[in-house]
């Protein structure tokens, strides 16, 4: 199976670029999953929520358990396939909370959160097995009962699907997919604040889609709902999973036809607009006031970084 190439500058986005072949349509084949997951290079995740365990090997922590090691932690409480490594299994299990504490005080492993992984660059080639693991773990911690008549469902397609044995209804991972843009008047952009940002933090907008409404509907709700500014054209930058609990982030450059800001106090703790020269500053660690922007492993960084390179001309290509 041939992969997508992920190309510069996106190769340090993270949670992309996956190299497992998920093997959706055997998903069912019981025999295949078994055989992968007895091959000698199978490995397996353990995670506990928003945490991930890591191995110490060294000076390395290894996210990619041994199927003995991860034994040792127990009956888990869900297993799930990940995805094939050639014709290793790769699954992911969740375990209690408790249990990772014990591990992480063992001396042997290291309990973090996804978050830091990813921003630390401690496993940047496991972040994607990772965000889907996590992702579909606490769907599955979270719909443990048929939504249509409250029956426990019981777990098929190696953990891909939960059906209910009352009312035969199929449940399937959830996504939310969320807009996120910038905003381009000229030579600046409209960034924001959240109330739950680092200190000096400053980013892209974003929203969750509504039913029934387009991905650039969104957009132009959204800019509207929290700064007031009207949006014209809008050109599609990239997408990126984000394990927060489970979203899509769909990346746009945003066309600006008006300026003045009405901001949505409950929604932004700011917003302003900055130009070009002043953002270079900020990634570089260079900002006088200490403002930057969201690290090189969210699509927020990206978005911004490619008008800092090419100017309103994003909005074009």
């Amino acid at each position: 199976m041939t992969k997508p190439v992920v190309t510069a500058p996106l190769t340090s986005l993270g949670y992309i670029g996956s190299k497992l072949d998920r093997i959706s349509e055997q998903r069912r084949d019981h025999a295949r999953i078994e055989a992968a997951m007895h091959h000698a290079d199978a490995g397996v995740y353990v995670l506990a929520g928003d945490i991930v365990v890591l191995k110490k090997r060294g000076e390395i922590l290894d996210p990619l358990l041994s199927p003995a090691e991860a034994r040792g932690f127990g009956e888990p409480l869900q297993t799930m396939f990940v995805g094939l490594a050639g014709e290793a299994a790769r699954t992911a299990i969740s375990i209690a909370s408790e249990t990772a504490e014990r591990a992480k005080a063992s001396g042997d492993y290291a309990a973090i959160d996804l978050r830091s992984v990813a921003v630390q660059g401690l496993a940047h080639d496991h972040l994607p097995a990772l965000a889907s693991a996590k992702s579909v773990l606490l769907w599955h911690a979270a719909h443990r009962f048929c939504a249509n008549c409250g029956t426990p469902t019981r777990t098929i397609e190696a953990g891909w699907r939960r059906d209910c044995p009352n009312c035969g209804e199929h449940h399937f991972p959830r996504v939310d997919p969320c807009v996120i843009m910038l905003p381009i008047d000229s030579d600046r952009c409209l960034l924001g604040r959240s109330h739950r940002f680092l200190p000096n933090m400053w980013s892209c907008l974003a929203g969750f889609v509504e039913p029934g409404e387009s991905f650039e509907e969104c957009v132009w709700r959204e800019t509207m709902e929290e700064t007031g500014i009207e949006i014209g054209r809008l050109h599609y930058f990239a997408s990126q999973p984000w394990p927060f609990p489970m979203s899509m982030m769909v990346g746009f450059h945003a066309e600006a036809i008006t300026t003045e800001l009405t901001i949505d106090w409950k929604e932004l703790e700011g917003a302003r607009w900055f130009d070009r020269d002043e953002l270079r500053l900020m990634f570089a660690g260079r900002h006088p006031d200490g403002l930057f922007v969201p690290p090189s492993v969210a699509i927020a960084h990206h978005i911004i970084r490619a008008f800092v390179e090419h100017g309103k001309e994003v909005l074009d290509t």
